[in-house]
């Protein structure tokens, strides 16, 4: 899981440079992992984690790097803890991308690099997150990010300068780099190379007990795998939606009725009259006279001979009209019957030549006739305001501290209470149960809610709200023993059969290497062991299998010929033996273009080693010394260990 978060970024031309800055706008530093150095003794007080050229790195710092790395995962990965991320090497790697970017900060100002106030304004401004709606920065938008991750002015613009300084330090390194030909041309020759042999698979559920463990080996291995048993954090939520149903009479009146129609009488109601046009406009009134005086008829054949377009106007009223060209024009087309082209006006864009195809007369209509419609907008327009009101009212009892079950019982609605719940949004213990679906705009907050804190939000729509706390929050841990000892047996027994697979797969490779064959040795198994599968394939056909490449082939393209190895299957569900029989090398010639391929992807990964190689460099110059007592007090704080 936390590869997403070791691999997060890399450089413009690809390399695995180190350029990023820890904890800001989801940006992360992307390093190997760092060695200490420099002579002990250096670092006094609890409080320091490490010290860096002399700079101390504090445990706040490392306790907010970490918090920031997990919001990162949790983007992808919404159940993961800080429990699951310390344990899966987490904290390790954000301790380590902290002190490669201080060393390398320090050493690039050591050796005359700079990173100027303008140059960090050009980086901040070139940030798509603070962009305002016109693409540009915004300050407002620059402010309110950095409000809502915690952060200020002064962090950011720090970092953007250590990422600056990071980039002057590394990407020359690795830029340009270049493989010699005669080992790009042989590296290329590898994608043609065959492969025979076999692979067979020993699975552990020929060897899984069938006894249950004693309650002392089931501790022991519970203990052992308690990483393996970590629950996600899981909130128990309550709500209730309510809409224009709690809302009292919002029937208009017939006086509200009628002040509103007299209030649109002239505007929407009285007599009206809308036309149907065909337009063209020119730039002189010599060729607009000249179009009109041609008929009617040739108005469409007058505007393709002079290479211009006419334009279809369905239905304009006439101060519609006047506002898309002018009053000169309007008067001139509403004065003119239906069919006749209008006398040529000059308009704001040139000179008008328009044929009235149509003329539809809209008499006025009487408040009887429209009564319907107003009171069907009046009876929306005060739902509307009603249930805004009502809203503002429910988040001022929420300020003042009420409890939700009082603001139901005000409401009169019902309140509702989910099953436990993770925090993509599944019912905890089950694969295919959600969380209503009414709840979807709460989830995100729910999981960053205290205890007993009501929130209210807008339904999509608008036409209701839903308001909703956190009534139960479990903390991610080890699920105790007594409620999961099933999985645990059951884990036990795979990692048992593992066991016992692997010396099988054991005795199996030292059979073979006394000269019997990959069946024979399997035969001599008492277990049943499926026979071996033959493998015959290509670089380039286990190329095409993209990121999901079998591990047994893996291993069978990296082995000598005529030799065996064993190799483990993922989750406990076997062993693998491969047999690699025979190399058929593949032919190329220099001009083959992946030979080109090869070039560029070894370029890449010298340029890699290059920059490697630089930042160990930067890291034995600076001198980095850390303290494991204040790292595992960072550590057991984060988790909640006393």
């Amino acid at each position: 899981m936390l590869q997403f978060f070791r691999n997060i970024f890399k450089t413009r031309i690809g390399l695995a440079v180190t350029i990023a800055f820890i904890g800001l706008l989801g940006l992360a530093f992307v390093v190997a992992d760092v060695s200490g150095t420099g002579a002990p003794g250096g670092i006094s007080g609890g409080d320091t984690v490490a010290v860096v050229g002399g700079d101390k790195v504090g445990s706040s710092e490392l306790s907010q790097a970490a918090d920031t790395a997990l919001d990162q995962i949790r983007a992808q990965n919404p159940t993961m803890s800080m429990e699951a991320f310390v344990q899966q090497g987490g904290l390790t790697d954000v301790l380590n991308q902290l002190l490669d970017r201080k060393a390398i900060s320090i050493w690039a100002e050591k050796n005359g690099l700079g990173a100027g106030t303008n140059l960090v304004n050009s980086e901040i401004r070139r940030i798509p997150a603070f962009a305002g709606a016109d693409g540009t920065f915004n300050d407002t938008a620059y402010q309110q990010l950095l409000a809502s991750r915690g952060l200020t002015d002064a962090m950011v613009r720090r970092d953007l300068a250590d990422s600056l300084l990071a980039q002057q330090a590394l990407v020359p390194v690795a830029f340009g780099a270049r493989m010699p030909s005669k080992i790009a041309l042989r590296y290329a020759a590898l994608a043609r190379e065959r492969r025979e042999g076999a692979v067979a698979v020993i699975p552990s559920s020929a060897f899984v007990p069938a006894s249950d463990p004693t309650a002392a080996e089931l501790n022991t291995f519970y203990n052992a795998n308690k990483a393996d048993f970590i629950r996600p954090e899981r909130r128990v939520l309550r709500y209730a939606t309510f809409d224009a149903s709690a809302l009292g009479n919002i029937t208009p009146s017939e006086s509200e009725i009628a002040a509103r129609y007299a209030r649109d009488r002239a505007s929407e109601y009285a007599a009206r009259e809308t036309r149907t046009l065909t337009q063209l406009i020119v730039p002189t009134q010599q060729a607009a006279q000249a179009i009109a005086s041609r008929g009617p008829g040739a108005l469409e054949a007058a505007a393709r001979e002079a290479g211009l377009e006419t334009r279809k106007i369905e239905g304009v009223e006439r101060g519609a009209y006047a506002g898309q060209s002018s009053q000169a024009v309007a008067q001139a087309v509403f004065g003119t019957a239906k069919g006749a082209i209008a006398r040529p006006t000059r308009g704001g864009l040139g000179w008008y030549v328009v044929r009235v195809d149509n003329v539809s007369a809209i008499p006025a209509r009487s408040l009887d006739q429209v009564r319907g419609a107003i009171a069907a907008t009046l009876t929306e327009e005060k739902r509307t305001r009603a249930l805004s009101e009502l809203a503002a009212e429910v988040e001022q009892q929420i300020d003042e501290g009420n409890a939700l079950t009082d603001i139901a019982g005000s409401l009169k609605v019902n309140l509702q209470t989910t099953a436990p719940l993770v925090g993509d949004g599944r019912v905890y213990g089950s694969a295919t149960e959600r969380a209503p679906e009414v709840l979807a705009p709460a989830l995100a907050s729910a999981f960053e809610m205290e205890e007993g804190q009501p929130q209210i939000a807008a339904m999509p729509g608008g036409q209701s709200y839903l308001v909703f706390e956190t009534s139960r929050i479990t903390p991610s841990a080890a699920a105790p023993l007594a409620e999961i000892r099933d999985d645990v047996v059951a884990a036990w027994r795979r990692s048992v059969g593992s066991r016992a697979a692997k010396a099988a797969a054991d005795r199996i490779v030292a059979r073979m290497a006394k000269g019997q064959s990959l069946q024979a040795a399997i035969d001599a198994e008492t277990a049943a062991i499926p026979a071996p599968q033959q493998v015959s394939m290509s670089r380039q056909e286990l190329a095409s299998q993209g990121q999901r490449v079998p591990p047994p082939l893996a291993l069978l393209f990296s082995m000598a010929q005529n030799s065996v190895k064993r190799l483990e299957a993922p989750n406990d569900i076997g062993w693998y033996v491969i047999e690699l029989d025979s190399i058929r090398p593949g032919a190329i010639t220099p001009g083959d273009p992946v030979v080109a391929q090869a070039s560029a992807s070894l370029s890449q990964l010298l340029g890699r080693e290059y920059g490697d190689a630089m930042r160990a460099a930067i890291r034995k110059d600076v001198g980095i010394e850390r303290n494991a007592d204040a790292v595992e007090a960072v550590r057991k704080r984060l988790v909640g260990a006393n």
